[in-house]
């Protein structure tokens, strides 16, 4: 395992909340796609089924945290400034992915895209855009 599948791993096993949902990564490269597998408790809409906006919102949020730790050692855990969450169709009964672009990694801020969607990647189901305080390891 090399250091950032440790850091990958690292950070979503922090996370309770990322236990709950089952989230899991898959690392290939500096490419990271995060998976969020269908459970019946992240149901938020039991007439339609549809996945609730709040898990979808907090999975793409964890999906950037991750990328961030995989971009860099830090020497703490990103902290969330602001994020703004696109819903663009609802979240079907089964496995989601999302995958996170770092638009900007400063000294302080780092500026993360991140798109979620389920049967093709083409055809998102929600995206998020956010800013996090970082603190970069200078080793």
């Amino acid at each position: 395992m090399n250091d950032a599948d440790t850091r990958l791993v690292s950070v979503l096993d922090s996370i309770p909340y990322a236990r709950f949902l089952g989230i899991k990564a898959e690392l290939a490269g500096d490419e990271m796609t995060a998976v969020l597998p269908f459970a019946q408790h992240i149901v938020g809409n039991p007439m339609l089924p549809a996945i609730h906006g709040g898990v979808l919102g907090a999975f793409m949020e964890m999906t950037a945290l991750a990328q961030l730790s995989v971009a860099a050692p830090m020497k703490r855990q990103p902290r969330t400034i602001d994020v703004s969450i696109e819903y663009l169709r609802s979240g079907r009964p089964q496995t989601t992915y999302a995958r996170a672009s770092i638009k900007k990694l400063g000294r302080r801020i780092a500026n993360v895209h991140v798109e979620a969607w389920q049967e093709t990647r083409s055809a998102p189901i929600a995206t998020l855009r956010g800013l996090f305080l970082v603190a970069p390891s200078e080793d």
